[in-house]
C-alpha cells in the first residue's frame, strides 16, 4: 500500500484521507486539502484503493473496487496509522462513504478513531432520490462532518439531506459549490475559498 503524508510526523492527530471514485490521492482537491489541513499541525496521511493503484502503475481505467474490498483497504490503512495517535477516517465522495461505512463498524473499545469525515458525500445518484445511501449514518457513534457543495448533485442543500443524519454528525454547506464544492463564477465565491473553507472546517472539527 503506498501513502502520501503532509504534515508533522509526531502530531497527535491523523486525517486518514481516501480518494473518490475517479480521481487519485494526488488530485488538486486531495493535494490542496491536504496541504491546508497540515499547516494546522495535524498529519494528514492520502492512500489509494488498489483498482486506483492498479489504474497509475498500467495507464488503464479501471472501475472502483467492490465495497468489501474498498474497506478492508480502507481497514489496512487505518492499521498502518500509529497507535499512539487520535485518527479520523475522511474522503472525497466514495472515499468519504467509505469511511462514513468504516466508522460504522468500528468495534466496540476502538477508541483511537475519534471521527470522520466527508468531502461532497454522494447521498444517491444524480437524480436518484430514491436510491439513497444512508441507512448507516444515523447510527454511527463517532462525531461526523460533511462538507458538501450546496448544489451537489448527489445531494444538495434543498433535499434536506440533514434527516439522515444522527445527532453526531453536522452538514456544512459550502455556497454554491457543485460535487467539487467549486461554485459558478457568477456566485461570487472562487473554488479556492471554497476548498479552503472546507479545509478550515475540517481542521476546527478536529482540533476542538
Amino acid at each position: 500500500m503506498r501513502f502520501m503524508v503532509d504534515g508533522p510526523e509526531q502530531a497527535g492527530k491523523v486525517l486518514l484521507f481516501a480518494h473518490g471514485a475517479g480521481a487519485p490521492m494526488d488530485s488538486d482537491f486531495m493535494s490542496f486539502i491536504a496541504q491546508e489541513i497540515s499547516i494546522g499541525g495535524v498529519k494528514v496521511v492520502r492512500f489509494e484503493f488498489p483498482y486506483m493503484q492498479e489504474r497509475r502503475d498500467s495507464g488503464k481505467k479501471r472501475p472502483p473496487d467492490r465495497q468489501d474490498k474498498l474497506l478492508n483497504c480502507f481497514a489496512e490503512a487505518l492499521e498502518n496509522c500509529s497507535p499512539d495517535a487520535e485518527v479520523f477516517l475522511a474522503g472525497k465522495s466514495m472515499g468519504g462513504r467509505m469511511a462514513s461505512m468504516l466508522a460504522a463498524d468500528l468495534p466496540e473499545g476502538e477508541g483511537r478513531v475519534r471521527g470522520w469525515l466527508a468531502f461532497g458525500y454522494p447521498f444517491h445518484p444524480p437524480g436518484k432520490l430514491d436510491k439513497l445511501r444512508t441507512e448507516h449514518l444515523a447510527g454511527i457513534q463517532v462525531p461526523g462532518l460533511i462538507l458538501q457543495g450546496a448544489r451537489d448533485p448527489f445531494g444538495g442543500r434543498a433535499e434536506n439531506m440533514a434527516q439522515y443524519m444522527g445527532e453526531r454528525c453536522v452538514i456544512e454547506w459550502l455556497p454554491d459549490g457543485d460535487h467539487d464544492l467549486a461554485p459558478r463564477k457568477a456566485s461570487g465565491f472562487s473554488k479556492e475559498e471554497n476548498w479552503r473553507t472546507a479545509a478550515q472546517a475540517a481542521l476546527t472539527f478536529m482540533l476542538r
